[in-house]
């Protein structure tokens, strides 16, 4: 990588630096032993990808012993400025990506070194470097860790609600259409065994209704594959109603908007609460003879009701994904959902959307 292209080239000046230092202030020939340990940690530092915790342990038991060797035959102080170096880069990376416990200890290693070369050399300040480099390592290896945290967590919200999103597209836009084929089905059973030579109507409808599914469903796909599409506006909502209607239900459509000053996702909206209510009465209100959509705006907001005249022996308690996603997504649009029996007989389905941006 280019990066420790560039590290190696910084390890190698700093080497010859040091080396160039000691011989000048030492004499000849004392270089040769802080240049062999420096060089050494610095290559380890730039292996360190292969295996991070043991090339920073190895890296450590280099350093270690260099001190002890400097000590016991009267060398130049060590770790040495390139040994520092190499070692803030080990021990760096370990706090960065390692898991806490071995981060922790390594870190905690890394310290014992330039405080072990400060016992044995009082009067240098070259195990001071070492201890500064030290410091510096360990801070920004722990502002990497916590800014990975983030970005992890990060991913995850989106990945959960990108999940969230997707079951209720699916429940939005197929639920309907499969209700749908279920009820032509049953229907088409009833012809079958009564009237055989109708069959074949009843067949091409559950066939239509199938099409119409899976093109829903291809539209789902192709909405999650363009995040920034609004979706399917008012312009279908004639056609929902007439799709509902052909179940041998009344349904009636009343707008009493400007659905063309409507954002995109209120448009979305809108169409989906209209589909969810007519599904739920699809599926819990078979007694319904009559649905009446009304859709109305003022300056602030769009409301939309749906009523059924299912009896209340009839009604039932009425829950799940459903109203959980359409709840959530007037929730997100600022907006509210009221949904429960009409005095009398009945449920009604109201959802207020404001016009306005997001909240």
């Amino acid at each position: 990588m280019t990066a420790d292209a560039g590290l190696g080239v910084v390890f190698a000046l700093v080497v010859a630096f040091q080396a160039y230092r000691v011989a000048e202030s030492w004499g000849a020939g004392y270089w040769v032993f802080g240049a062999a340990v420096g060089a050494s940690v610095g290559l380890l530092a730039l292996l360190r990808r292969r295996a991070r915790r043991w090339t920073a342990v190895a890296g450590l038991a280099v350093a270690a012993s260099a001190v002890v060797v400097a000590l016991l035959a009267r060398l130049p102080a060590e770790p040495g400025p390139a040994t520092s170096l190499g070692l803030a880069v080990l021990v760096g990376s370990a706090v960065r990506t390692l898991p806490a416990v071995p981060a922790g200890a390594l870190a905690a290693a890394g310290m014992a070194v330039p405080a072990g070369g400060l016992l044995a050399h009082p009067g240098s300040a070259v195990p001071v470097l070492g201890g500064l480099a030290w410091l510096a390592a360990v801070a920004i290896g722990l502002a990497s860790r916590l800014l990975a945290v983030r970005r992890r967590a990060a991913a995850e919200r989106v990945r959960r609600a990108e999940r969230l999103d997707l079951a209720r597209e699916l429940h939005d836009v197929v639920a309907h259409h499969i209700t749908s084929i279920v009820l032509q089905a049953q229907a088409a059973q009833l012809v079958t065994r009564k009237h055989p030579e109708k069959s074949a109507g009843s067949f091409a409808g559950i066939e239509t209704a199938g099409s119409e599914a899976l093109a829903a469903t291809r539209r789902v796909v192709g909405l999650l594959r363009e995040p920034g599409s609004g979706g399917a506006g008012h312009e279908r909502l004639g056609e929902l109603v007439e799709g509902f209607e052909s179940h041998g239900r009344r349904a009636r459509l009343r707008l009493d908007a400007e659905p063309d000053d409507w954002p995109a996702e209120v448009r979305s909206t809108v169409y989906r609460v209209v589909r969810e209510a007519l599904t739920n009465v699809s599926r819990h209100a078979r007694h319904a003879r009559a649905v009446t959509v009304d859709i109305t705006q003022d300056e602030r907001a769009v409301t939309v009701v749906v009523e059924d005249d299912a009896p209340h022996t009839t009604a039932r308690r009425r829950a799940g994904y459903g109203l959980i996603g359409m709840r959530e997504r007037l929730e997100a649009l600022g907006g509210t959902l009221a949904a429960g029996p009409r005095p009398g007989s009945g449920w009604t389905v109201r959802a207020t959307i404001p016009t306005g941006r997001r909240r």
